[in-house]
């Protein structure tokens, strides 16, 4: 049995990896927790049973008090991860930290520098390596199925209401509290690029933009609020519309009951509390009317030292949240889409293979079973049963990419080599 503390009770600290304790309550236990939120305390003591004297009202406090788990789980806001993993990692815990481990890169060197020297377990949660889509497709690649891999071409598609939610009314909507969003949201694609090439990338350049949630794109006559002050007009024709998102929607409260993103908006949803904070709350605001900064698009053009070549887009812009690749070698190619679960490879001049993938639906299903693959795996690894599937020095290069991509897009794409810019974080 591995005993865990959960340090940041929100949606992801609540409902993704701790809940392998609630379907595996013989092999994980969660026996404490950590938020500035009394709500979120009640919340983790209802679903998992700790006690009140083991709920702490802010990461500090818990982390000044003497090992309480074997593990901590540590989901935090994004400029909070280095500095309770540092604590952590003092205090003698293993370590699920959720990504981007920093915005900064001098933060994750110090962080894989204090791995090392306390020989702790830090997994970085690059969930999509442990979901059986990706794992597949390494297995395929690795056996020559294709031949030599020559390109990679990967797309992910954010979502228009995921992007909206997260990005422009969220809490991820400004680089300077959060991080840029090729890396808190993509630094998981650079991973997986990064593993299925085999090799680190060395060089790489990007475009990118905030194109439309701002100001100057507002739709003629929308109000600052979508339920205060705008026309019912102007929302009947726009799709991000706070209310149809959270309530009456398609994915809304009224057709979906209290999931996500309704659960990120109110504690325990319900209809009228969910209207009360779309009046009052960052979630109501219209998407033009944000003060959100972070690219709503970005491409990356990546070279690896094996000379394999990988492209990633992502953008907002898309009616659901998908992943798709395509993969070419020397005798084939392959085509794969994450949501679909379902590998194609075709080698040249022979039959079509098609690898379907079954994923169990249910609570535990997010990022294609990669929440499940992940937690399954951090458990397997501190009981001894196996090795770990990744390290903090491949999380530490997958970081380097997305900021370095950053660094290029804001200098009109110029071509950045990933060893200079390291040794530059590192002088400065």
């Amino acid at each position: 049995m591995i005993t865990a503390a959960v340090c940041g009770c929100g949606s992801r600290g609540l409902f993704a990896y701790s809940t392998y304790a609630r379907l595996h309550p013989d092999r994980l236990k969660i026996v404490a927790g950590a938020d500035i939120r009394p709500e979120r305390l009640q919340m983790l003591r209802e679903m998992y049973g700790v006690p009140e004297e083991m709920c702490f009202s802010s990461d500090d406090e818990m982390l000044s008090v003497p090992k309480l788990s074997d593990a901590m789980i540590i989901s935090t806001q994004d400029r909070r991860h280095v500095y309770d993993a540092m604590k952590a990692l003092d205090l003698g815990y293993d370590l699920i930290l959720e990504k981007p481990m920093s915005p900064e890169l001098s933060d994750i060197l110090a962080l894989q520098k204090k791995a090392h020297e306390t020989g702790r377990t830090v997994v970085v949660c690059h969930v999509l390596r442990y979901t059986p889509f990706y794992s597949a497709m390494k297995e395929i690649l690795d056996a020559g199925e294709i031949g030599r891999v020559v390109t990679i071409d990967a797309t992910e598609n954010v979502g228009y209401y995921h992007f909206a939610h997260s990005f422009v009314r969220g809490n991820w909507r400004r680089v300077d509290e959060t991080s840029p969003m090729i890396l808190a949201k993509c630094c998981h694609d650079m991973d997986y690029l990064r593993w299925l090439a085999g090799s680190p990338c060395v060089s790489l350049s990007s475009y990118g933009g905030l194109s439309v949630f701002r100001k100057e794109a507002a739709v003629p006559g929308a109000g600052t609020r979508c339920t205060a002050d705008c026309p019912e007009e102007v929302r009947a024709r726009c799709p991000y519309d706070a209310e149809k998102i959270y309530i009456t929607g398609s994915r809304g409260f009224q057709k979906n009951g209290d999931s996500w993103p309704q659960n990120v908006v109110v504690s325990e949803p319900t209809e009228e509390k969910l209207e009360k904070a779309l009046k009052e709350g960052p979630y109501g605001r219209c998407v033009y009317a944000c003060d959100n900064d972070v690219y709503d698009h970005q491409t990356v053009l990546m070279q690896f030292e094996n000379g394999i070549e990988a492209t990633f887009t992502t953008s907002a812009f898309s009616e659901a949240i998908y992943r798709t690749i395509k993969i070419t070698g020397t005798e084939g190619e392959l085509y794969g889409n994450l949501e679909k679960n379902r590998i194609t490879v075709k080698r040249f001049g022979e039959e079509v293979k098609n690898v379907d993938l079954s994923v169990k639906k249910g609570e535990f299903e997010g990022h294609g079973g990669g929440d499940a693959g992940l937690a399954e795996d951090f458990i397997r690894v501190l009981s001894g049963e196996k090795e770990a599937l990744t390290s903090i020095d491949a999380s530490v290069d997958s970081h380097v990419m997305a900021l370095a991509a950053q660094a290029s897009a804001e200098n009109g794409g110029e071509r950045i080599l990933l060893s200079d810019f390291v040794h530059k974080a590192v002088r400065e």
